[in-house]
């Protein structure tokens, strides 16, 4: 008597059931691209696109796409919406390519699926950009939530890396003094993130000759966004310390070497494009290093203090 054998094609089936150097390599992809459309969107303000397309979603009133009319500001804005798209692929390649991990890692799934839920919200925060007509407070949170999601897809590279590898999480947290300091670190950074928003919107990029700005004094605003900084720096010499002279914190060398290298570029980036009147090349790769710095932070954070499985 023959047994009947279970049908074996549906698409689940064919997934894999463990992280390969696809997932992972997906997960660089993802923190690449996050990274990348920070880059692409402070040029549309850098280049004075910010309004290039005048409506959301439509660029202009009747159209989806740009016209000749409306020049190469038109195409700027226009390119970077598309980039959404990208993003958006790469998160739903993300998540079908780990659909039979999602029981086994559940910190890699959800940060995955927060991925892509968190890509349409942004998209119409930046149709909300647009409706307000390039709103201050409403450009620092198109930025800081494209930060946080960099932040995300950071820890997802860390994850799938160390799955990768045969790991099932990043090792035993860091002693006491590592995880406070890694708590500081991160929190610093982020407050760095957020006062500089308002340093840039106090500044002269608008994105547009018409575009509201902040009412704030200039040197006070950035002498108030230097605080966690300092705070930041210091933080960061002290851990790189610890962990120099202290074999049990050998694992934090590394992402510490990296944080600090960032830190000091952003730093110098920042000094120099203050005292130079800001220019814009300057301004983007000062948006850059602040991408960087998500990453990097968020990336010491976790190497402190994870302590589960995933």
């Amino acid at each position: 008597m023959s047994t009947a054998t279970p049908a074996t094609n549906s698409w689940t089936d064919k997934l894999p059931t463990a992280v390969n150097t696809t997932v992972h390599r997906l997960a660089i992809a993802s923190l690449a691209s996050q990274i990348g459309i920070i880059i692409t969107g402070g040029a549309v303000r850098l280049t004075k696109s910010g309004l290039g397309c005048s409506e959301w979603p439509n660029c202009m009133p009747g159209s989806m796409t740009p016209v000749a009319e409306m020049g190469i500001h038109g195409l700027i804005e226009f390119g970077n919406r598309l980039l959404t798209f990208i993003l958006a692929a790469i998160a739903v390649a993300m998540i079908v390519s780990i659909w039979k991990m999602r029981a086994e890692h559940k910190t890699v799934f959800r940060l995955s699926v927060a991925l892509l839920a968190v890509i349409p919200a942004q998209a119409l925060i930046g149709g909300i950009t647009v409706w307000t007509r390039l709103n201050p407070w409403v450009v620092s949170l198109h930025f800081l939530v494209s930060a946080a999601l960099v932040m995300a897809a950071a820890l997802l590279v860390n994850r799938t890396g160390a799955l990768l590898r045969g790991q099932d999480s990043l090792g035993a947290p860091a002693g006491a003094t590592q995880r406070f300091l890694g708590w500081t670190i991160l929190i610093t950074s982020a407050l760095s993130l957020v006062l500089g928003t308002i340093v840039t919107g106090t500044g002269p990029h608008a994105g547009d000759a018409d575009a509201p700005r902040h009412m704030f004094d200039p040197y006070i605003v950035t002498r108030i966004h230097v605080v966690p900084v300092y705070l930041l720096v210091l933080a960061t010499v002290v851990a790189l310390v610890l962990a120099l002279r202290h074999t049990t914190d050998a694992k934090l060398r590394t992402p510490l070497w990296l944080l600090a290298a960032v830190v000091v570029l952003q730093g110098v980036i920042g000094y120099v494009q203050h005292f130079t009147g800001l220019p814009i090349v300057l301004v983007l790769l000062h948006m850059l290093g602040a991408s960087l710095l998500a990453a990097a932070a968020v990336n010491l954070w976790d190497r402190a203090t994870a302590k589960f499985p995933f």
